[in-house]
């Protein structure tokens, strides 16, 4: 009993740091960072240019109407 005590406290002791190191980001992590965020980016700039097409195409149709007289 008294082994597989000092086993667990020393598994524990030796994890801590490791625990510890997980905290900091590698360069994998940074660079899937920068990756989610121009995702992101390019997400929202879609976003605006398809908002900006359906303003266009109801303006267009507005127009038509009114040229036409069609409503």
């Amino acid at each position: 009993m008294l082994m597989r005590s000092a086993l667990i406290a020393t598994s524990l002791i030796l994890a801590a740091p490791l625990l510890a190191a997980c905290d900091d980001d590698g360069p994998a992590e940074q660079a899937g960072e920068k990756i989610d965020n121009a995702v992101n980016d390019s997400n929202d700039t879609m976003e605006k240019a398809g908002e900006s097409m359906d303003d266009a195409m109801d303006d267009m149709h507005d127009g038509m109407e009114d040229a036409t007289g069609n409503q």
